[in-house]
């Protein structure tokens, strides 16, 4: 299955009773495997999970760890970019120059990268040797 069949068919899966906002990630794994995700919400509104995360907890799940691409999709007016925590999610599985492909229910589309997703992104090494 490709990446953006992959995430508009999860997005239909999303849990929004509070924002009826879906949104749908697919992730393409170094094994060629495709991991997808969809935001589930909670009345307690920090604990809920965004698409990205839930795509890199199946990838993980599944034994993989690094994400050679990525395809998000939601029913907003222009292509909307993944929130903040999950650009440092996605960073610490992926390349600077993984693809990202932001995508509209409508057909709207733009492709990033990771590293433009979060430039200066804080990744494992910058920890050093303790």
């Amino acid at each position: 299955m490709d990446l953006e069949n992959a995430a508009r068919a999860v997005r239909e899966n999303a849990y929004v009773p509070y924002s009826r906002f879906k949104v749908g990630a697919a992730l393409r794994s170094a094994s060629g495997a495709v991991h997808a995700g969809c935001n589930v919400e909670n009345a307690a509104y920090p604990e809920g999970t965004c698409a990205e995360a839930g795509a890199i907890a199946a990838m993980v799940a599944s034994g993989e760890t690094e994400i050679l691409e990525a395809f998000v999709v939601a029913d907003s007016p222009r292509p909307v970019p993944p929130c903040g925590g999950c650009r440092q999610k996605l960073a610490e599985f992926a390349q600077p120059d993984v693809r990202v492909t932001l995508a509209t229910v409508s057909g709207e589309v733009l492709v990033t990268t990771v590293g433009d997703l979060l430039p200066g992104a804080f990744r494992n090494d910058d920890m050093g040797k303790a």
